[in-house]
């Protein structure tokens, strides 16, 4: 067994606690967004949807050029349209991800807010290997900073992320996000609460977490497009899924990390 298939055994284990009131479901495919940014609309695209096993971008600038393009991924249960995460709906979402070629941008594992499919970011970054997760719903955190976690260009990483939702939803007892970062030496930003959202807008997209309705999987950005010569191209490779189904309700006690640093000595 991998040391990502017995992360995400504990990850079960160490978090699960609410019955057997599953949520979300299962996801069993992937759908592909292209180009969600397109600054370059005459770059070459080769994307390889291979689900379960493999997704991957390779994005080849063609002069012109604009700054960047964007392209996604999205967790299904019927290969054709991303699965939909409620605000109570509380998983843990993970993959393998490596960025290479000679373009620069960033990549990685997303919770996307109900108005974007750009924001919510697990984020590793080329050149300068700043490792960060911010925006639409995300609580702020760096490794960077609070680890000294740069990224290496060429390098696989493991990007976790774990959502759980409360009984309550309120300001004393909102949802949490744990991000999880693994180069090998994993380490955890802890449970990270979730400030409230929008009032006006609840409802129907609810407070204190990720908000109704929220897509899960990655992506990949290439940057500064229009400063690379034709012919230089950017790949991002995801793969090692893991994705647990929490229920509806989590329990709000620490999951046991040191028993999940145990299985990578």
């Amino acid at each position: 067994m991998t040391r990502f298939a017995k992360l995400a055994i504990v990850v079960a284990l160490a978090t699960l606690s609410a019955g057997a009131a599953f949520a979300a479901g299962v996801p069993n495919s992937a759908v592909v967004i292209p180009r969600v940014f397109n600054d370059a609309p005459f770059s070459v695209l080769t994307v390889d949807n291979s689900y379960p096993s493999l997704i991957s971008f390779t994005d080849e600038v063609v002069q012109p050029a604009g700054w960047a393009n964007l392209h996604v991924w999205r967790l299904s249960q019927d290969g054709m349209s991303p699965m939909e995460f409620g605000n109570l709906d509380g998983f843990a979402v993970g993959a393998s991800v490596r960025i290479s070629g000679d373009g620069n941008g960033e990549a990685g594992m997303q919770i996307t807010p109900w108005w974007s499919e750009a924001d919510g970011r697990f984020n590793i970054r080329t050149p300068d290997g700043e490792v960060a997760c911010f925006g639409g719903r995300l609580p702020f955190y760096s490794f960077t900073a609070n680890h000294g976690k740069s990224y290496v260009k060429g390098t696989w990483v493991h990007l976790t992320m774990i959502y759980r939702p409360t009984n309550d939803m309120d300001a004393t007892n909102p949802a949490t996000i744990e991000y999880i970062y693994d180069d090998g030496i994993p380490v955890s930003s802890g449970q990270l609460p979730f400030d409230e959202g929008n009032p006006s807008e609840d409802p129907p997209h609810g407070l204190w977490g990720i908000l109704n309705y929220a897509h899960a999987g990655g992506y990949m950005q290439y940057n500064n497009m229009v400063g690379q010569p034709a012919g230089t191209a950017m790949t991002t490779e995801f793969c090692s899924f893991t994705f647990v189904d929490l229920g509806a309700v989590v329990s709000t006690e620490e999951s046991s990390w040191g028993g999940v640093k145990a299985l990578f000595r």
